[in-house]
């Protein structure tokens, strides 16, 4: 009895002073701003499961089957030669056997590989540490070029504008983190000259992100992802933070800076502060068991559906709601029944497109045209003979009504006396691939170069499941109402003549070495837009020396389609502003021929019945979601090899000042004057 009585007083003392394991997620919930390290802290604190590591590279090994450029991107051709050499699948056999401290260190591997593809189609993005918080400075940055063509670093002008009506209250946090005479004087930091960042010349931040960022083939694209920028939303003007001031990750606690602020001959030092604040999209938790089970958890929109059952059909084929990879497509949110109907080719990325107004002050002052819709916005300029479309995007919530307004909106350019258009597609992030095709037949008219095809062949990967998903529409008429992608009455052969019903598609093969492997597509296939929902005008709008298309590079997908098919079938020229000097800047940043995610294709898989099969990838266990390239687009120059893997030099690069950054009215009318001559100056033509 003693002896018990002593071990049970000997059991409450040791309970007393064993410590208990710190819940560090529950130490952030409920808080819409912690610091980095705190969220780190909580991302970290999960183990690695050894069941749902080798189901996550299951699945991407067998998904990315489907991938078009799995083995071009093994060691991609000049001019990209040196910025994409990933091989996948060596990477994820290196993954599965080494052994991480974290699941979060796991991911981060995972994810950092398929960012080095360059490809802002081929992704891994994982709900439970991607944006989950996003990390913020109040002062992004911008490239300038002064009078004398000297390029420098700035804090941007409307650095305060921005963050203060962002950030609320937690600019407060900022204005206190300023040293000495500048605490609280956050605004006098707007439009200073950066000398330093991390006691380095600005530029090795700039270029060491770049090699990380992911999404464009370009260095120089990546460059500009650095800087903030602005679009066209679907409902206004919004404002890109850039890489340095916005990350998708909470691994940055600090950044310091040596600046001259505007009218002062002195340097300051200043040392900066990461905040992370709670995604939109994220959803809430009170401690860690919380935390994975409402964000890291496969849901029933993780994977694939038989779209032949019963329950599925009806959600799958009418909703309203986005698909879950809708929210880091960078477009506005579509209805999946639209996007099922219409084959879409747009950047994913780990950033959620932004929500961030841009100034007031910075935005057109006057009302856009009448026949303006959504992301597509159209003005005339003061000098009333230039229009401009203003595109954001490729894609709206409603297709027929963006279709339409773009062509009214074109007829009443010209009702107003417009003789040559400039296309802003600054941050277009791609979409519709059809009204790519017809953006790109409205302006320039009827001919050779838009009918019956105003867009790029392509070919789909055609594997051994590739084939047995056709074989099983076509033999077995598992896919009666023509709701798959695989079904051969949603293409044309290369002559483009629709295929029927009964034609195994995919067939002959083209056998091809690719880096050293065996690969094989299908047959060319041609237009899939044409005839249009809407009868084009025979005659086009502009000449194609009238029309200038202008972006930061960061035009992708179906913004690379419309754009290289201008460019190169018509001529039509192509500035990027604010690119440095001496970095070739491309005038598109990914290709592709269409794109898709794990869930489309795992749909494809379920309604044929093939989920069995030892190639079929099993259901993900994780909350994932993983994006390809579905279809492969063909050159212009080169018609036998990949259009992604071709020269996109951009004819001008036009540099930014403190007078036109981020002013879309100021920038249009300063490419306007120099564009619209029969000679451009010598400053702004960049070497070919």
């Amino acid at each position: 009895m003693i002896i018990s009585i002593v071990l049970s007083l000997f059991s409450l003392a040791v309970a007393k002073i064993t410590p208990v394991p710190l819940d560090y997620c529950a130490a952030i919930a409920g808080k819409q701003w912690v610091s980095p390290l705190e969220v780190r802290s909580c991302m970290h604190s999960f183990p690695v499961n050894q069941d749902i590591k080798e189901n996550i590279i299951e699945v991407l090994n067998k998904t990315i089957a489907m991938h078009t450029s799995v083995n071009y991107q093994i060691s991609a051709p000049k001019p990209f030669d040196k910025d994409v050499h990933e091989d996948l699948h060596k990477d994820l056999a290196r993954i599965r056997q080494q052994k991480y401290q974290s699941e979060f260190e796991f991911h981060l591997d995972i994810f950092h590989t398929f960012r080095r593809l360059n490809d802002g189609h081929c992704v891994v993005i994982n709900l439970c540490y991607d944006s989950l918080y996003i990390s913020y400075l109040p002062t992004p940055l911008v490239l300038l070029t002064a009078a004398d063509s000297r390029q420098s670093v700035h804090i941007a002008p409307e650095a305060f504008a921005v963050a203060s009506a962002e950030f609320g209250e937690e600019i407060e946090f900022w204005q206190n983190a300023l040293p000495g005479k500048l605490q609280g004087q956050l605004e006098t930091l707007n439009g200073a000259e950066v000398l330093a960042i991390n006691d380095q010349d600005p530029f090795v931040a700039v270029n060491s992100n770049a090699l990380i960022t992911g999404g464009y083939q370009s260095f120089g694209t990546r460059q500009n992802s650095f800087f903030s920028s602005y679009y066209r939303g679907a409902d206004g003007w919004l404002y890109q933070m850039g890489n340095f001031a916005q990350q998708v990750h909470p691994l940055t606690d600090v950044v310091k800076l040596a600046i001259r602020r505007v009218n002062s001959t002195s340097i300051d030092i200043v040392t900066l502060p990461y905040r992370s604040r709670f995604g939109r999209g994220s959803k809430n938790f009170t401690n860690s068991a919380s935390y994975r089970a409402n964000n890291c958890i496969a849901t029933n929109e993780t994977n694939g559906v038989d779209m032949y059952a019963v329950s599925h059909s009806t959600t799958q084929e009418h909703s309203e709601d986005p698909l879950p990879i809708g929210y880091f497509q960078q477009q506005p949110p579509i209805p999946r029944k639209e996007a099922r109907r219409h084959p879409m080719n747009v950047l994913v990325d780990a950033l959620p497109l932004s929500n961030i107004d841009l100034p007031e002050i910075m935005q057109p002052s006057k009302p856009a045209l009448n026949e303006s819709y959504s992301v597509a916005q159209f003005y005339m300029l003061d000098d009333n003979v230039t229009g401009v479309l203003a595109l954001g995007s490729f894609s709206a919530a409603n297709f027929s009504a963006f279709q339409h307004s773009l062509l009214d909106g074109l007829v009443e350019l010209k009702s107003l006396g417009a003789t040559q258009l400039l296309v802003d597609v600054t941050n277009n992030g791609g979409g519709y691939i059809c009204i790519a095709h017809w953006l790109h037949r409205i302006i320039i008219g009827s001919k050779s170069t838009t009918e019956p095809q105003a867009g790029l062949d392509t070919a789909t990967r055609a594997g051994t499941l590739a084939q047995l998903i056709v074989q099983k529409i076509v033999e077995d008429v598992m896919d009666p109402d023509a709701l798959l992608y695989y079904n051969p009455t949603q293409w044309t052969n290369a002559s483009n003549i629709p295929f029927s019903a009964d034609i195994e598609w995919l067939k002959p093969l083209q056998e091809l070495m690719i880096n050293g492997h065996e690969d094989a597509f299908s047959q060319r296939l041609g237009q899939e837009c044409q005839p249009f929902g809407v009868e084009p005008p025979r005659k086009g709008f502009f000449k194609a020396k009238d029309v200038v298309i202008i972006s930061n590079g960061r035009c992708a997908s179906s913004c690379s389609l419309f754009s290289i098919t201008m460019s190169k079938l018509e001529g039509v020229r192509t500035v990027v502003v604010g690119g440095k000097q001496g970095t070739t800047q491309q005038y598109c940043g990914v290709v592709g021929g269409q794109s898709t995610d794990f869930s489309t294709i795992d749909t494809e898989i379920k309604s044929v019945h093939l989920k069995n099969h030892t190639l079929a990838p099993p259901d993900l266990s994780a909350n994932i979601i993983e994006g390809i390239t579905w279809r492969l687009a063909y050159g212009i120059d080169d018609p036998t090899e990949p259009e992604e893997w071709q020269d996109h030099p951009a004819d001008i690069n036009f540099p930014l000042t403190m007078e036109t950054v981020n002013r879309p009215v100021a920038i249009w009318k300063a490419v306007s004057k120099e564009v619209f001559i029969s000679s451009p100056p010598p400053l702004l033509v960049q070497d070919k």
